[in-house]
């Protein structure tokens, strides 16, 4: 496996990589889903149709970073699905879709996934965990009013990726997730909880959120059914890596 990144996933991945040849991870893509800067998605996307030029030429398979968070999935109701309807509702959303499209018109061999929030070691400050860890810390959090999450711990994430590429899944779009987004009130409260702080709660305008179907992930990968999905796994995943009455920077960083 050729990891093209060196960030907080493309980490992760490289304990599999000598399993997987002739495979191509573009992990070095637009993580911060508040991200605007056109010049940022630019760079991703250029780098996308040069990955996609060489998996041409040698036959390697691709795998694409998507997202499975609000800026795909906004709309109340049903889970989002991998072949439902999508209206991306951010400017990140809307890059990462187009990039979809893109390698879904073409045909190269990829494979493209839809993350959830993943939590786990060396994550990058913006992101969910050490994002409101920080906050919590600092004595006040900001709390989209209504908007849920649904945090997916990296080794999981690792786990499904090394299971599908071991299964040879191509030219199709999982959702990796745990399929049960929480209330961001309660992902606080227990980061208050473990790290021994109380902080001030203020709210801003409604978020919007949809829950994610994995069903698809379910039949792909058996294991999944092993790996605890359910109301209450975020509490695990939290537990993890944030250890307890731990004030400094969390062990995973916020998504």
């Amino acid at each position: 496996m050729d990891i093209v990144g060196n960030g907080f996933l493309a980490g992760h991945l490289a304990a599999m990589a000598e399993r997987h040849s002739k495979v191509v991870v573009a992990a070095a893509g637009v993580s911060a889903a508040q991200h605007t800067a056109p010049e940022a998605f630019r760079r991703e996307a250029a780098l996308v149709r040069g990955l996609v030029d060489r998996c041409l030429c040698s036959g390697e398979r691709l795998v694409f970073f998507s997202t499975a968070s609000s800026g795909i999935y906004n709309q109340p109701g049903s889970p989002g699905t991998e072949d439902g309807l999508v209206s991306p509702g951010t400017a990140y959303g809307r890059h990462k879709y187009s990039l979809e499209q893109e390698l879904a018109a073409s045909t190269v061999d990829c494979l493209i996934l839809r993350l959830g929030h993943v939590v786990g070691p060396d994550q990058p400050a913006h992101q969910l965990l050490p994002a409101l860890a920080a906050q919590v810390r600092s004595g006040r959090v900001r709390i989209l009013s209504g908007a849920r999450r649904d945090l997916i711990d990296v080794g999981d994430v690792v786990r499904i990726i090394d299971a599908l590429l071991a299964a040879g899944v191509s030219r199709t779009t999982v959702n990796v997730a745990s399929g049960h987004a929480v209330p961001v009130e309660r992902i606080v409260e227990r980061i208050q909880s473990r790290l021994g702080v109380t902080a001030e709660w203020s709210y801003s305008a409604p978020g919007v959120t949809q829950e994610i179907c994995i069903a698809k992930l379910r039949r792909l990968v058996s294991a999944v059914d092993s790996m605890g999905f359910g109301p209450d796994y975020y509490r695990g995943v939290l537990d993890k890596y944030l250890p307890l009455g731990r004030l400094d920077e969390p062990t995973g960083s916020p998504t």
